[in-house]
C-alpha cells in the first residue's frame, strides 16, 4: 500500500502523453511508490476569495505541450567564433539596434537570409523601432524561403498562430521541419511535438525521439524532460538508453524547469529509474513546491508527515497542504492529517500559508 495516494491529476506528467492520445498503458506502469504522480481527477480552478498572500496563484507545472513555442531557456555558451563577422548582428548582440538595422537592411533587400532573418527580429521585438509584427512576417518569410534555420522557425510560429500571416500547417509544417534537420534547437523540440501530436501513440514518441534527443543536448530543457521520460516509459528501446533516464531528468530539474524538479523528486522517493533517495529527493520536492508547484507542495506535505528526507513536522506539513488546497487540490488523506492535528497547530499553519512567497 504506498504511502501516498494517486489523489492528483498528471499536471505535467509528460504532456505529450496526455495530448498525443496514449491510451494504451505506456505511462501508466504501476511500481511500489512512496510518492506517486496523479493520475485521474483534474484538479478545480483557483478558489474564488483564496489568493495567495502575494495575489498569485501556485504553478501546478508546464506540460511540454504547453511551453510548444514559446521562449525557451538559454543554450549554453557558444564556442569562441573566428570567422568573418557580421557587423549587423555585431550591432544586435551590442545593443546597438538602429545601427544593427542600418548595416541590415541593405543586405535584406539583396536577398541575403541572414540579414533578413535580423530584421525580422529587430520588427517583431521593436528593437530600435516601432514593434511591427506584419513587416517582421515579411522578412521572416524571405529569411525562410532562402534556408536561413531562425527564420524557418519562426516565420513556422507564425503560420502556425495565424495571426500576422494566413494560417497554413502545411507550410508551418514544412519550415519546421526543415529549421529542425538544420541543427536548429527550438525548431527541433517543437517538431517532435508536431511529430507527437501527428501520430499518436509510441509511433509518434519513436519518430519524434530523435529530435528530442538533438534539442535535449543542446541545452532545451523541455527536451531534456521529454527525452527522460520517453527513456522511462517506452518500451523496446537500448537498456543503455533506460540508464539514462534519470540524468537527462536532473538535466531538466538543474535547468529550472519545475515539472522536472517535481518529477525527479518522486523518482528519487519512489527509486524509480535508480535508487531510492529521500533526502535527495525532499530537496527537490521542496525546491518546486517553493517555486509555486501545487504538486510538489501537496506530496511535500506527505514527506513531513512520514518523515521522508526530513524531520516530522505537522505544521509545515499543513501548512503546505492549505496551499495546495487553495489552488483547487483536494487530498483526503491529507484533509483528515490536517482536521487531526492541534486548534494551534492549524493556525499557526494558516499563518505560516498566509506569509508564503514563492521564490523564482
Amino acid at each position: 500500500m504506498p504511502i501516498l495516494s494517486r489523489s492528483l491529476r498528471v499536471s505535467a506528467v509528460f504532456a505529450v502523453v496526455i495530448l498525443a492520445g496514449l491510451t494504451h498503458g505506456v505511462f501508466a506502469q504501476t511500481v511500489d511508490n512512496v510518492v506517486t504522480r496523479p493520475l485521474s481527477t483534474a484538479p478545480e480552478t483557483l478558489k474564488t476569495g483564496r489568493p495567495q498572500a502575494d495575489g498569485t496563484g501556485p504553478s501546478t507545472g508546464v506540460g511540454v505541450f504547453d511551453r510548444m513555442g514559446a521562449k525557451l531557456p538559454d543554450l549554453p555558451p557558444e564556442k569562441d567564433y573566428k570567422g568573418q563577422v557580421d557587423e549587423a548582428y555585431g550591432a544586435y548582440q551590442r545593443g546597438y539596434y538602429l545601427t544593427a538595422m542600418e548595416r541590415a537592411l541593405p543586405r535584406a533587400q539583396l536577398g541575403d537570409p541572414a540579414a533578413q532573418t535580423l530584421m525580422g527580429e529587430l520588427l517583431a521585438d521593436g528593437l530600435g523601432v516601432k514593434r511591427d509584427m506584419k513587416n517582421a512576417a515579411f522578412w521572416y518569410s524571405k529569411g525562410a524561403e532562402g534556408g536561413d534555420p531562425a527564420a524557418m522557425f519562426k516565420y513556422s510560429l507564425m503560420l502556425i498562430e495565424g495571426r500576422f500571416v494566413k494560417r497554413d500547417k502545411a507550410k508551418a509544417d514544412e519550415y519546421m521541419h526543415k529549421a529542425a534537420d538544420a541543427g536548429n534547437s527550438s525548431a527541433q523540440f517543437n517538431w517532435g511535438q508536431i511529430l507527437t501530436a501527428d501520430n499518436p501513440g509510441d509511433k509518434g514518441l519513436k519518430l519524434a525521439l530523435p529530435y528530442y534527443e538533438r534539442a535535449a543536448e543542446q541545452g532545451i530543457a523541455d527536451a531534456q524532460y521529454a527525452v527522460a521520460q520517453i527513456y522511462a516509459s517506452l518500451p523496446d528501446l537500448p537498456e543503455e538508453k533506460k540508464q539514462l533516464a534519470r540524468e537527462w531528468m536532473a538535466r531538466a530539474a538543474h535547468a529550472g524547469y519545475d515539472t522536472a524538479q517535481v518529477d525527479l523528486g518522486i523518482w528519487l522517493v519512489n527509486g524509480q529509474n535508480g535508487p531510492r533517495d529521500f533526502v535527495k529527493g525532499f530537496q527537490w520536492l521542496r525546491l518546486a513546491a517553493n517555486r509555486g508547484n501545487v504538486v510538489a507542495q501537496n506530496k511535500l506535505a506527505h514527506l513531513y508527515i512520514n518523515a521522508l528526507g526530513t524531520k516530522p513536522d505537522p505544521v509545515e506539513a499543513a501548512k503546505w497542504y492549505v496551499l495546495s488546497r487553495r489552488a483547487g487540490l483536494p487530498d483526503p488523506a491529507l484533509e483528515d492529517f490536517y482536521l487531526g492535528i492541534e486548534e494551534d497547530q492549524q493556525k499557526a499553519a494558516i499563518d505560516a500559508a498566509n506569509k508564503f512567497r514563492r521564490f523564482q
